[in-house]
């Protein structure tokens, strides 16, 4: 079970069906950014949305896992898509092509989750970018 919801977490929410956060995760979640703390599905929902606003036919591949152990899972993710402009300082023109990749930690409390840290590959996606 704990498997199949986060491959909904990762292929179908993060894909893009954003509303899909109020099933997915408690009402009190709080998800661990490195800069910010993100609580509950609406605010979820908007930092998916900007997250996404930059960029055009995004793909998310599942790399490795869902690796489950109790109420833990982990997992390595790739996001792709194609820059679309925007985004202050950035020198990639628009339509430019980037990938970069993560790990996902979360926990769950019954059948959704509760809790969320990420580490993505900020470094690579600032140089694809034209920022770092």
């Amino acid at each position: 079970m704990m498997a199949k919801l986060y491959e909904r977490w990762l292929l179908t929410m993060w894909q893009g069906d954003f509303s899909l956060a109020h099933d997915l995760v408690t009402p009190g979640f709080i998800g661990h950014w490195p800069d910010m703390d993100v609580r509950g599905p609406d605010q979820l929902i908007e930092t998916l949305r900007q997250g996404h606003e930059p960029f055009d036919d995004v793909t998310i591949t599942l790399d490795v896992g869902p690796i489950v152990e109790g109420d833990h899972v982990a997992a390595r993710w790739t996001f792709a898509g194609a820059y679309r402009g925007g985004l202050p300082g950035a020198t990639a023109a628009p339509g430019t092509r980037i990938a970069f990749s993560g790990h996902d930690l979360l926990r769950a409390e019954g059948d959704r989750f509760a809790e969320y840290w990420i580490i993505s590959d900020v470094p690579s996606l600032s140089r694809q970018l034209g920022t770092g």
